[in-house]
């Protein structure tokens, strides 16, 4: 690609640098800031900073001002080179507008006027705007000017209302809050480039821009500074020191440095563009200012090095605007997906409500059985998409419910131990002779025609309906959690399917009406579920009750002997195995200890052997009633008849009154409609326009061929990703050389390349302004790349430039 030539103090002129401006700056005109950010530079700063001034000096034009009237609206300025000069003046509405007012506003247009009466033109914007000297408020609205002429660069800037924090007679705190809010919101946005304007005419530790730039820009990866009215300051002064240490990027460090230029006097306000850059010029030729880098003063460099900082900024930025623009496409998909059709007949609103029971009834299928495969139920990983998943949920909510009532579904915990666990130290424990002890009346009070020595077989219905008096509220809780749960989820179902509108009607006619019967029926199964085991006698055929009866019987028998297995040996069982002394033992007093296990209080023997009943039958009946709920109440009474909840022929049952009740279109959903329409519609063209300027990729590096011919990049495998780079460009473009087409170079002629970059050589100078810290582009993002070459055989003079551009 031939690099076109072009005057230092035009900035970057290649056509691919146009058309790369123009893209985004057609992407603004179709509205896409409203919906992703774009790629731009603002200029902010404190009220009479000086913003102003640097517009007028990048544009060579005056834009109408006055000493006591700041600006009170954004401004966007387009700069394009072109032939003859012309100029577009419109104004883009803010959000707070009403849409008569910005029918109003977008009529404002002016196209293809001459120069002369852009004044005038700006001044009758201002009008329709509303603001002015005999107006205090400032606008939302952006007046959007576009400049060509042979002498403009390409380039694109937001001028932003100067910050304030004193009220006056023009402007109130309120309005202070507003222009602070309406800056910080350009600042913040991840994509802006950031032209931080302070005055030398005050300390820039009182200026506020530079705490903004830093809170909203921590690494000052993206903002520029500009300090304006470097004449004000004394020669020798301490304020003009330090002024040279910020200048410096010593003081407020930002990545892009910063830049120093000189703002027309008061008394030269009438004087011509040139006129002013040549004060400018001759100014910094003298004192501490002609000290500093030629590229990092005057407003000839500062145009060069914004085009370049643009145009860098819009290529990093490709690959993620893209990704913003799919990202909103999906989401404007799903939206209009959710609202369906317009439905103004009532055949479109049965049709739209029949589409919306299949989808419930699918997903809601999905959600009971299990099935997440759709998109609906979103990250396992995260809160909403576990929520969504109902079997999961109601899965886990049954094993936790199991456990608690484990854990606390009895009345009293029971041990055979009279020392009490710590663990155990709650209202709840007792030891086994102590609930003897409670038993006892209880059993004397409820004696029947048994014999001594055993129980009524009532006394085990007693204990047990005291033991598992927890088991209703337990219960209930749970039912009760796990509906609440069942709501939300069938909630986010209908409103995924269904457009809010319809959703709230479907829920209050339709799908709570069902739910209170389902509520009715699952209410009334737990109560059966829950009666025998708390009024009755007990009753159970399984024979784990015998065989747990069996277990606690056996463990205290063990119990039992091994405690007189220790009298008798003088051991200690519990420390596990021990060595006896070698002497004689009674083996017949042994026996007789071990057997005789008789107790002579009949009664406590037969409230033991009740309470091992209650024990062992209690095991039973909670796991009977854990199950029961399980199957007969959640999954009979809930989870198969949520997906009947809104089925087709339910939807065909619908008179058409309750038809047009429930589906018809709210004045809020034909607006959402309209909105997310409208923003498809935007973001489709935005993806088609820099899916093409991705394919394109334009601005790419471009040198003389005898420094792209001797220029090795890479060796190894980076050299073969360079080479099919090169080959692809060569193709493309026709006059690339490829770097494997010289194998002769080798890494000394890298090297001296490299040294070339850094001083003042034919290849870069200093007068380039592409060297030192205002060379924004990282030395990295020159390695590994073709380089393009000029007209083949072209020579060029140290007055004349290369540019760089990152593909």
């Amino acid at each position: 690609m031939a690099s076109t030539e072009f005057d230092p103090s035009l900035g970057l002129q290649s056509n691919d640098h146009r058309d790369l401006l123009d893209v985004i700056d057609q992407l603004r005109s179709e509205g896409i800031s409203h919906y992703v950010d774009l790629p731009q530079i603002i200029v902010c700063g404190d009220q009479s900073s000086g913003k102003s001034s640097v517009l007028e000096a990048v544009s060579g034009l005056p834009f109408p001002r006055k000493d006591n009237l700041c600006t009170r609206f954004a401004t966007e300025v387009i700069l394009r080179r072109n032939p003859t000069e012309y100029a577009n003046v419109s104004i883009i509405p803010g959000p707070d507008r009403t849409d008569e007012e910005k029918i109003k506003l977008t009529t404002f247009a002016k196209a293809e006027v001459e120069l002369a009466l852009l004044e005038r033109l700006i001044n009758e914007a201002k009008t329709v705007m509303g603001v002015g000297a005999d107006t205090r408020s400032f606008s939302r609205d952006i007046l959007h000017v576009e400049i060509g002429g042979p002498s403009q660069p390409h380039l694109t800037l937001v001028d932003l209302p100067g910050l304030f924090q004193a009220a006056n007679r023009q402007q109130t705190d309120h309005d202070a809050e507003a222009v602070t809010s309406l800056v910080k919101s350009y600042m913040a946005k991840s994509r802006s480039i950031v032209l931080a304007v302070v005055s030398a005419k005050n300390d820039f530790a009182n200026q506020i821009i530079t705490k903004y730039a830093r809170e909203l820009d921590p690494q000052g990866a993206r903002t520029l500074g500009i300090i304006t009215k470097p004449d004000t300051l004394f020669q020798g002064s301490d304020s003009e020191s330090s002024f040279i240490d910020l200048a410096q990027n010593k003081d407020v460090a930002f990545r892009l440095g910063w830049h120093v230029v000189r703002n027309r006097d008061y008394d030269a306000q009438s004087s011509s563009s040139e006129e002013r850059d040549q004060v400018e010029r001759q100014f910094f030729q003298t004192g501490v200012w002609a000290h500093l880098p030629r590229n990092s003063v005057g407003i000839s460099a500062l145009k060069d090095r914004l085009s370049r900082l643009l145009q860098d900024q819009i290529l990093n930025e490709l690959p993620k605007l893209l990704e913003d623009v799919e990202r909103g496409l999906r989401d404007c998909e799903k939206c209009l997906d959710q609202l369906g059709t317009p439905r103004t007949t009532l055949a479109e609103q049965r049709l739209y409500l029949h589409g919306v029971s299949e989808r419930f009834t699918h997903l809601a299928k999905a959600a009971v059985e299990g099935n997440y495969t759709e998109i609906f139920f979103g990250d396992p990983h995260t809160e909403p998409g576990i929520i969504k998943r109902f079997r999961a949920v109601t899965q886990n909510s049954l094993i936790s419910f199991a456990e608690t009532m484990r854990n606390a579904g009895h009345e009293r915990s029971i041990v055979d131990s009279t020392k009490i666990e710590s663990s155990q130290h709650h209202s709840r424990a007792i030891s086994r002779e102590a609930f003897i002890d409670e038993v006892l009346p209880l059993m004397r009070h409820t004696r029947g025609r048994e014999l001594p020595g055993t129980y009524s077989p009532h006394l085990i219905g007693v204990l047990f309906f005291e033991q598992a008096q927890q088991w209703g509220g337990l219960t209930r809780n749970y039912i009760s959690s796990l509906w609440e749960r069942t709501n939300h989820v069938i909630g986010l179902v209908l409103n995924h399917v269904a457009d809010p509108q319809t959703a709230k009607q479907l829920l209050r006619r339709i799908i709570h009406p069902a739910l209170e019967a389902i509520k009715v029926e699952l209410d009334d199964t737990v109560s059966g579920i829950l009666a025998p085991h708390q009024t009755g006698h007990p009753i159970t055929y399984n024979h784990y009750f015998t065989e747990n009866l069996q277990k606690l019987r056996q463990k205290r028998q063990r119990e039992l002997l091994s405690k007189r297995l220790d009298q008798f040996f003088g051991t200690d069982s519990t420390k596990g195995l021990t060595l006896c002394e070698e002497k004689t033992f009674d083996v017949r007093a042994l026996v007789i200890s071990l057997i005789e296990s008789t107790m002579p209080d009949m009664d406590r023997f037969a409230c033991s052997e009740a309470i091992d009943g209650m024990m062992a039958y209690y095991k039973v009946a909670m796991k009977t009633l854990v199950d029961d709920i399980a199957v007969l109440a959640v999954e009979k009474c809930l989870l198969k008849k949520i997906p009947k909840l809104l089925t087709s022929r339910i939807v065909i049952s619908l008179g058409d009154v309750q038809v047009s009740a429930i589906a018809a279109e709210s004045d809020n959903t034909r607006a959402e409609r309209a909105r997310a329409d409208k923003e498809h519609k935007a973001l489709t063209k935005a993806r088609a326009i820099l899916r093409r300027l991705d394919q394109s990729r334009p601005g790419e590096v471009s040198v003389p061929e005898n420094v792209a011919d001797s220029f090795p990049f890479r060796t190894g495998s980076d050299a073969d990703v360079v080479s099919n780079f090169s080959s692809e460009r060569s193709a493309s473009l026709g006059t690339t050389k490829s770097i494997e087409e010289s194998p002769e170079t080798t890494r000394q002629d890298a090297n001296q390349i490299q040294a070339e970059l850094t001083t003042d050589s034919p290849i870069l100078s200093d007068e380039d302004g592409l060297v030192n810290d205002s060379f924004e582009a990282p030395r990295a993002a020159l390695d590994g790349y073709n380089w393009g070459s000029t007209k083949s055989g072209s020579k060029r003079s140290k007055g004349q430039r290369t540019s760089l551009y990152q593909s």
